[in-house]
């Protein structure tokens, strides 16, 4: 009975242990797909991106020379890039202000008990389902200057006077460009705010709602702290979305009228792809690199916080 218990007891031990370290394993297995997508198709051309800022690299030569800093005091001192660099930071703020709050009115909408309801969420996520290249075409259409549907409904409705050139003009070429990214973006925001909202218990809004608290307060003190992980997630991929958005500049104005809509990925696409300087067209391309780390680390850190808590 003695050997029987002394066979048994390290066999007990060992089972813990072994049962463990096949979870990690599991766990690790699981992971390991999508670190090796990340390695691939962010990892590498990151690397690559800051080896040609480095070097003096040009479309068709095969020596790229080490520069070092230079690219970069190159680019910061031309005033074109300057220009490009506000207009991305106005570009992304504002883009991100009017999809925040249409996306929130959207999200509160979807949420109300009215009729259709699953076809009325599946025509407003089109907009963002489209082809960047389709709907950016569309919207070129109707911002056209001699046959603008904008301008036709509007005149027609003694809504404006005149016949404003949208994509021509300074002011309105970045109105028309944010309104498109705004159009395209704020789809994304409603469905992240849906679902945050829907994993709220309606017990406690209805506690709240019996206690007095209007909507915005129960929106406030109830609703945004029990989804704020959801909302700073889906700032974090809008913010990313934004500051990447190449598309719609270059599909309706490239970067013009002089200057007005440039921003640092259409300017980084003139330099080091259409010009051939791909050692300065990267290091354009990593100025978004010091904009967007400080947003994904105080966002990080704040959700580190949280969970800690």
């Amino acid at each position: 009975m003695a050997h029987a218990e002394m066979v048994t007891g390290p066999l007990v031990h060992a089972r813990p242990g072994a049962f463990t370290r096949r979870r990690l394993w599991f766990g690790y297995g699981m992971l390991a797909p999508a670190i090796l997508y990340m390695t691939v198709l962010v990892g590498v051309p990151f690397l690559w991106s800051l080896y040609l800022s480095l070097s003096d690299a040009t479309v068709g030569n095969s020596v790229a020379p080490f520069v070092g800093l230079q690219n970069f005091a190159a680019v910061l001192s031309d005033s074109t890039v300057r220009q490009a660099l506000r207009n991305t930071i106005v570009f992304t703020v504002i883009a991100g202000i009017f999809k925040a709050v249409l996306g929130g009115l959207l999200a509160f909408l979807l949420m109300q008990d009215i009729g259709a309801k699953k076809i009325l969420r599946s025509l407003l996520v089109i907009p963002w389902t489209l082809p960047v290249a389709i709907s950016a075409l569309a919207w070129k259409w109707m911002f056209d200057p001699q046959f603008s549907a904008i301008n036709y409904v509007a005149t027609r409705l003694h809504l404006m006077s005149g016949w404003p050139n949208w994509l021509g003009e300074p002011g309105l070429a970045m109105a028309s460009v944010i309104t498109v990214n705004v159009w395209r973006g704020f789809p994304f925001a409603a469905i992240v705010l849906l679902a945050g909202m829907s994993a709220v218990p309606l017990e406690i809004l209805d506690s709240a709602k019996v206690d007095g608290a209007g909507f915005f307060l129960r929106f406030h003190y109830i609703v945004v702290p029990m989804i704020a992980p959801i909302l700073f997630v889906g700032l974090l991929f809008d913010t990313v979305f934004t500051l990447t958005d190449i598309s719609i500049v270059f599909l309706l104005t490239q970067g013009g009228p002089m200057n007005t809509t440039e921003i640092l990925p259409t300017r980084a696409l003139e330099i080091g792809i259409e010009a051939g300087a791909l050692g300065r067209g990267a290091a354009i391309a990593l100025l978004l690199f010091p904009i967007l780390l400080p947003v994904v680390y105080f966002l990080l850190r704040f959700l580190g916080r949280r969970e800690a808590a």
